[in-house]
């Protein structure tokens, strides 16, 4: 049931506003209720398809096959990360689904020989991530993210409404733990990334990705070694991670 409040609003409000009104819907619900009343035509779900997306893409898909996905392939990704894209887009119905990334001219000027990875971890996220999804972005009033507080120390206090400069971040599963997770893929019966048997817990690029050791933080296969914790994408959050 909508609350009372929420049936009147048709301009989005800021983050805070946002969580006064609708911090007590979830999933599903909370997706329909924003992509129709809120954000009508104007929001988005952004989707790596790592190990735990499954959940937020089957979420998107119930409340509207239709809900737009924007996928950012950043040319360097795991060939099994694109295989489980193809399975979980056929196997939840999803409908729009776009696929963004760096363009010829700026990989040109920017990596001409592919091994900026190797020089500057935050320039390649940079020219490979981050500005396709600004572009994909573009004319959108708020987008959806699968972030959860428990995935790392600078994503413990993640809000579930967070404002982006005149954006909205949507994080429905900010709260949720590991085990409420591994019950949805369960109830859902959503098949599993590839890759995760074998230790990777967060999969992003082949380049930066390495295996999770046993009861470490599950981001600690991103960029190992490094102090960066966050592709660029997340930067703006007002924690840690800015």
């Amino acid at each position: 049931m909508m609350p009372e409040a929420a049936q009147t609003l048709r301009v989005p409000g800021r983050a805070e506003d946002l969580a006064g009104l609708y911090g007590g819907i979830e999933g599903a619900e909370l997706l329909g209720l924003l992509s129709r009343e809120v954000f009508p035509g104007r929001i988005a779900l952004v989707s790596s398809f790592g190990t735990e997306s499954a959940v937020l893409l089957a979420m998107a898909a119930e409340a509207d096959p239709a809900f737009p996905v924007i996928f950012v392939n950043t040319g360097k990704l795991f060939g099994e990360t694109l295989r489980y894209r193809d399975q979980l887009v056929k196997r939840l119905g999803l409908t729009d689904v776009r696929e963004v990334g760096p363009s010829a001219a700026e990989l040109a000027a920017g990596d001409p020989d592919g091994m900026l990875f190797n020089r500057d971890y935050d320039a390649c996220c940079q020219l490979r991530k981050t500005v396709p999804l600004q572009r994909a972005l573009a004319g959108l009033d708020a987008w959806v993210t699968g972030r959860k507080r428990f995935q790392s120390a600078t994503r413990a206090a993640l809000p579930l409404f967070e404002q982006d400069g005149d954006r909205i971040k949507v994080n429905p599963l900010a709260d949720w733990d590991k085990e409420r997770l591994e019950e949805e893929f369960t109830r859902r019966d959503l098949p599993r990334h590839p890759l995760e048997a074998d230790g990777f817990l967060s999969i992003g690029c082949y380049t930066c990705t390495e295996r999770v050791a046993p009861g470490a933080d599950p981001r600690s296969g991103r960029w190992a070694g490094s102090a960066k914790t966050e592709c660029g994408i997340h930067m703006n959050w007002t924690g840690t991670a800015r």
